[in-house]
């Protein structure tokens, strides 16, 4: 899968490997989200991720972790409402990082109880998403400048990368994309077909067994 931003730019990034029990994902993360990446990486180095599950899988949309209490989770346990105590303020940076296949972003909470969209502190998505056609574009496009009050809408390169590549542009300019899968995007693709329960978490459990720094070429913080 092509990067997102130029190789130039994803050399110097810094990156978090995410080993599961389905196998490795090599996470890049963006300079232009520092307050995400900057928490993702404190949060990595506390080795909070350790041991948490995917505890939210939609096919043919993301897979979802972070949520604290699903550490130590019972079977069948609805899990989604665990969190840090705090949020963080969007970053929202289109068109450059938008929700292509791949694509890492915060969850949060949904627009009435938080209308100015800030981000769990914890909890982040993988994007999957599908295909779509031009049709198809044109309303989501309608729907992303109604909902973002005409500040964003989709550019001719969203467009091509959406129809040939997929991913789920219905939730650019609302949601904090702060990196993309590098390596392991197979191991997404195993993730999202997973068999759910009712509440979209896995029957058999995905574990993140560990999430550590890969390398620090970047500019430390």
């Amino acid at each position: 899968m092509a990067a997102m931003l130029p190789a130039v730019l994803m050399a110097q990034r810094q990156e978090v490997l995410m080993e599961t029990t389905e196998g490795d994902i090599r996470i890049a993360l963006y300079d232009e989200t520092p307050l995400h990446r900057d928490n993702f990486l404190r949060l990595v180095d506390e080795h909070f991720y350790d041991s948490l599950l995917f505890h939210r899988v939609i096919r043919n949309f993301m897979v979802q972790g972070g949520d604290p209490d699903s550490r130590r989770a019972e079977p069948g346990q609805t899990l989604g409402e665990g969190d840090l105590g705090y949020t963080l303020e969007p970053e929202f940076r289109l068109p450059m990082l938008y929700h292509r296949r791949g694509a890492v972003a915060a969850a949060r909470e949904g627009d009435a109880k938080n209308p100015e969209r800030r981000s769990s502190a914890s909890q982040f998505y993988i994007v999957w998403g599908t295909t779509y056609s031009s049709i198809e574009l044109d309303a989501i496009d309608e729907r992303i400048i109604k909902a973002t009050g005409g500040k964003a809408n989709l550019t001719p390169e969203m467009r091509q990368t959406y129809r040939r590549m997929g991913g789920a542009p219905h939730l650019d300019g609302q949601y904090t994309v702060f990196g993309e899968v590098v390596e392991g995007l197979d191991v997404v693709d195993r993730m999202q077909k997973a068999f759910t329960d009712d509440y979209d978490r896995p029957v058999d459990d995905i574990r993140i067994i560990r999430a550590v720094r890969t390398n620090n070429s970047a500019t430390k913080h």
